[in-house]
């Protein structure tokens, strides 16, 4: 199967510019193609995951990756869907960002030969610049009026766009045309909200290369529930460990809606398409069966294969009567018993706050091992704790507790 018609299969494709050029181009041999990633933390989330895939596609099929990390355009902050402008960040935060983000694109791309893919920070080529040669060179070849008529902008005119804003698509295009000139890039992919500033790149180089370039957009993605994809109540689904525990990125993706099961397996795993087939159908208990290949795929993907056996197997024992050591622990201070429930739940993220944990108590949400506990301001003692206990919100956030000290 060419790697387009298997890209629009999985769900990946949104729009294309000339599809048949590209599907020609490709015929031809290899294609250099890129994506850019924002350095704005110190991880990337599931949002980020969806283009890593579409690249991953790419280039398992033989195609050259480039992955561009915002070193500079980090510094100006993309107004895209956003509300307000960006906070932003020194270079030595970007700095830091950009080692931690390398670390998780390496875990789905392959970085580590030019011929297969590579990184590069756009702070290498935009930070020398000097602004007039700027200004001269690629400004000229913008137009004010097309720009503001860009959905992004049109947005943010109306709660204020700071000039700084104003200049992201310049830059953004300008990224593609030194990839084009430096390293032979022809195709841009990005989310759908990026379709007007990769579609500048596609002509600036047209105009400033006289050679032809391609965009492919990906969908922006929403759950069944027509909520975002990838928030829950604590936040962010970061691909970090650290920021989002192996056991908690498990039980996001156990706990999909049933109706998302089989697409996510398309979009966020390997397995082909025959295989995703056999899912097809599904209903009641065995659906089950579907959501937990899933997780099980997207955490061994980032994690590993024995941090994705531990979460399952924590998953499982969360079903019985005792806790699993491999659940989540916190180690509580003898010292400071009692301990507010409330506080707790907060503490261990299995809420966003103290009052959310209170509402979740009040609805009858949580459980110490076995026993509902419905008091928001109940509290846990020495002699209740005992040899440790699992604490449980809903039907798939759960802590182990334990003293020491």
């Amino acid at each position: 199967m060419h790697v387009l018609d298997e890209l629009e299969a999985r769900g990946f494709v949104k729009q294309v510019v000339d599809a048949p050029g590209l599907r020609a181009r490709m015929d031809a041999g290899p294609i250099t193609f890129y994506a850019g990633f924002d350095p704005t933390a110190d991880s990337l989330h599931v949002g980020n995951l969806l283009p890593m895939m579409m690249m991953a596609h790419l280039q398992r099929a033989g195609h050259r990756a480039i992955v561009v990390v915002g070193g500079g355009t980090g510094m100006v902050g993309d107004p895209s869907g956003k509300t307000e402008a960006r906070k932003l960040l020194d270079e030595a935060a970007i700095d830091h960002n950009i080692r931690c983000q390398r670390e998780q694109l390496g875990r789905v791309l392959d970085l580590s030969a030019t011929e297969r893919g590579m990184l590069l920070n756009n702070a290498d080529w935009l930070m020398p610049l000097h602004y007039i040669a700027f200004l001269r060179e690629i400004g000229s070849a913008f137009s004010v009026n097309r720009m503001l008529a860009a959905e992004g902008y049109r947005q943010r005119l109306e709660r204020g766009l700071s000039f700084i804003e104003f200049n992201y698509q310049l830059l953004q295009a300008y990224d593609f045309l030194v990839l084009h000139r430096d390293h032979g890039c022809e195709l841009q992919i990005g989310g759908d909200d990026q379709w007007g500033n990769i579609l500048a790149g596609v002509d600036l180089i047209r105009r400033k290369a006289e050679a032809p370039a391609w965009a492919l957009t990906l969908p922006l993605l929403v759950t069944a529930t027509g909520e975002k994809m990838g928030k829950t109540h604590g936040g962010a689904v970061w691909l970090s460990a650290e920021r989002f525990s192996p056991f908690d990125f498990y039980q996001y993706w156990l706990n999909v809606d049933d109706r998302d099961a089989v697409r996510f397996l398309r979009l966020y795993t390997f397995l082909s398409l025959d295989e995703i087939a056999t899912y097809e159908g599904f209903e009641g208990a065995a659906i089950r069966q579907t959501k937990a290949r899933l997780a099980w795929e997207v955490t061994a993907l980032l994690h590993g294969a024995e941090a994705a056996d531990q979460a399952r197997d924590a998953a499982k024992a969360m079903t019985s009567a005792t806790a699993s050591a491999s659940l989540p622990t916190l180690v509580l201070d003898p010292a400071s018993a009692p301990w507010l429930l409330a506080a707790l739940i907060a503490e261990a993220k299995l809420e966003e706050s103290r009052s959310a944990a209170r509402r979740t108590l009040q609805s009858g949400g949580v459980r110490l091992d076995e026993q509902k506990v419905t008091d928001p301001n109940a509290t846990l003692t020495l002699d209740r704790l005992g040899d440790g206990c699992v604490l449980r919100v809903g039907k798939s956030r759960a802590v182990r507790l334990v003293a020491q000290g």
